[in-house]
């Protein structure tokens, strides 16, 4: 294991710094039939983008906002991720991110490339972007991260089963858009230290959870849903109560 990964879970002399802000989002679309509440419509993502600029802040990469932050900066931006590499990332959210200067993390699945969220048993049938649609998100500046394989539940899965979904995705990502693939992003948000143990050992220097619990560190990353709910105010509270929610995180400044 490189030893410059962090612990997931750090001693207490261990540098810590605030927690970043980094939202959630999974398809930018029609949210009309919407079960799982993964969906914004453009307009409310445009919404979202313009609340953030006109307070000072910017969208990014996850990979941008935490080579900020080692560099004792970063405090006006926040991560911007959008999970399961949706087709309609490069209609819908691409010129938008793009329009108000943003950019952002895409985490994907090399495993379904091209086909759909079948993991999901409610709701529509939404595409996948496929392998040249992930290479046009690259080359546009996204970050493109690895989501696993074929969205599995690590905490669930055999030996054989949770390296694919972690070391295999990530060489299969490298080779696919030929750029160094740095974070990974838990399905489901489900983890453990042995899916971290897991991460860390498969090379990825960064991976974002949900609520990890009582887990820290960079590797299990809390983030913040983000809906078609939110509006200004409600964007407001989130961005503000998630600092007092969230613990320090270890190896940030």
């Amino acid at each position: 294991m490189p030893s410059s990964v962090e612990s997931p879970v750090p001693t207490r002399t261990a540098a810590a710094g605030p927690v970043p802000w980094i939202a959630m989002y999974h398809s930018v679309g029609d949210c009309s039939d919407d079960p799982y509440r993964i969906t914004v419509t453009p307009d409310r993502l445009e919404g979202q983008l313009r609340w953030l600029r006109r307070r000072g802040l910017r969208g990014v990469s996850v990979a941008e906002l935490l080579a900020a932050r080692a560099q004792g900066g970063g405090r006006d931006l926040v991560g911007l991720t959008f999970d399961d590499g949706y087709a309609d990332f490069l209609d819908n959210a691409l010129p938008l991110l793009t329009r108000w200067e943003c950019t952002a993390t895409l985490f994907v699945l090399p495993g379904r490339l091209g086909g759909d969220n079948a993991w999901d048993p409610l709701g529509p049938r939404k595409p996948l972007l496929s392998a040249e649609g992930v290479r046009q998100a690259a080359a546009a500046g996204v970050e493109i991260g690895s989501h696993g394989l074929t969205h599995v539940d690590l905490t669930r899965a055999d030996d054989t089963l949770l390296a694919a979904e972690t070391a295999r995705s990530r060489a299969v990502l490298e080779e696919l858009t030929g750029a160094p693939v740095t974070g990974f992003c838990y399905p489901y948000g489900t983890v453990d230290r042995r899916a971290v143990a897991a991460v860390q050992e498969a090379g990825y220097g960064y991976a974002c959870a949900i609520d990890p619990g009582e887990l820290s560190g960079l590797h299990v990353l809390p983030r913040v849903h983000v809906g078609q709910d939110d509006t200004a105010v409600r964007l407001f509270l989130k961005y503000r109560l998630h600092r007092l929610r969230r613990r320090p995180v270890a190896g940030l400044r």
